[in-house]
């Protein structure tokens, strides 16, 4: 099992989730807890890093604090907690390395592949935007016709906010290992003190069956260098559009939460269009197929999606090299068929070469997707 990645809950029984499928809570209650020593510690870190790099600013970002199931797959599936005990129905995040991969029967054939998740059964998983981001409408009420409370929920995100400052000088702290113990025994939550950031990513896979990656700037702070796919993070500013970044609150965000959801969904497809200068016209319904932690900055979140596009390899490359609003991010675009997506592990020489949220993109799609175009 790779040390740099574990899944925190998969979508397999549905092979992945689609907006309509999910809900979002929002509270404060699912924000970092404060300790006034650990905010002096955010702020000098702060204060350093935007001495350096003074075009540095701090922007909002949602926190997941936990996921529930509202919906089990079956009589015989039963929600465990991120530590293995069956305890309810939510999945808080952790830190533990040992996190629980594949389906008990869904789709993953440990004898042959996944030995990276170190062969242990799942957590079971169980039973509008404005402005320039791109908005997922085939699940907007008016093109449905029903209300969201009569749809299908089956997952529900626990949400409060967060700031890439508080995000620099809790996940990226040298400390951050105090921080992990003192929420543990202090609080009963190692991730308590962290920020916790939700990002998003895009399996994104092309007419021609080529899945996109792209290899990281030098210059860019995480990953530098290394293959990743299109994403990042969505942006409550999306949502509070009239109010300053700082001014944003959870008591703003609450009755917005079908709005907060549209984000999640369609900030990767904004990624997309950002990263790769892809048309959105091109992409298709982003389908959730779980949540990865990446270790290598504390076990932070992120939804890893799966979204295919109309167009070739040789038109998307074409389109990449014509530069989009974040080109800077990256300085190539490489393409790798599914089929070997599918199959490729830790034992691969490229997998030295990928970012942990690629790896736990990888993982996701071969336990929920184990087919290629398998929807």
């Amino acid at each position: 099992m790779d040390p740099d990645v574990s899944v925190l809950l998969h979508c397999a029984p549905w092979r992945g989730l689609r907006e309509r499928q999910i809900q979002v809570e929002l509270s404060s209650r699912f924000n970092r807890h404060i300790l006034a020593d650990a905010e002096k510690h955010i702020d000098s870190l702060w204060e350093e890093r935007t001495k350096r790099e003074p075009w540095l600013f701090n922007g909002a970002k949602f926190r997941l604090h936990s996921a529930k199931w509202t919906r089990p797959p079956s009589p015989t599936a039963t929600p465990y907690n991120a530590r293995g005990a069956q305890d309810e129905d939510k999945v808080p995040l952790e830190t533990s390395r040992q996190q629980r991969c594949c389906s008990d029967g869904e789709g993953c054939d440990h004898t042959q592949k996944h030995t990276h998740c170190g062969g242990q059964p799942a957590v079971p998983a169980p039973e509008t935007c404005s402005g320039d981001r791109p908005v997922v409408k085939s699940h907007s009420l008016k093109d449905t016709g029903h209300q969201r409370v009569n749809k299908p929920v089956q997952l529900s995100l626990q949400l409060g906010l967060t700031c890439y400052k508080d995000y620099l000088g809790t996940n990226w702290s040298k400390r951050v290992g105090e921080l992990q113990k003192r929420g543990g025994v202090e609080l009963g939550d190692p991730q308590a003190l962290l920020a916790q950031p939700l990002g998003v990513g895009a399996v994104m896979t092309t007419a021609d069956g080529q899945v996109v990656l792209l290899r990281r700037s030098q210059k860019v702070a995480e990953a530098a260098g290394l293959l990743d796919i299109p994403g990042g993070h969505p942006e409550p500013k999306a949502v509070c559009k009239a109010i300053s970044e700082e001014s944003i609150t959870v008591e703003l965000l609450q009755g917005r939460e079908e709005a907060v959801l549209m984000e999640i969904f369609s900030s990767v497809l904004a990624e997309i269009r950002d990263e790769v200068n892809l048309p959105l016209s091109s992409l298709s319904e982003p389908i959730l197929l779980g949540i990865a932690l990446n270790h290598t900055s504390a076990g932070r979140p992120s939804a890893e999606f799966y979204v295919r596009c109309s167009l070739t390899a040789e038109e998307v490359k074409i389109l990449y090299w014509r530069g989009g609003p974040e080109a800077h991010e990256s300085t190539d675009v490489v393409f790798l068929r599914e089929t070997e997506w599918l199959t490729l592990d830790d034992s691969a020489p490229l997998w030295s070469e990928l970012c942990p949220s690629a790896k736990g993109a990888i993982i996701l799609h071969q336990v929920v997707m184990p087919v290629k175009g398998d929807l």
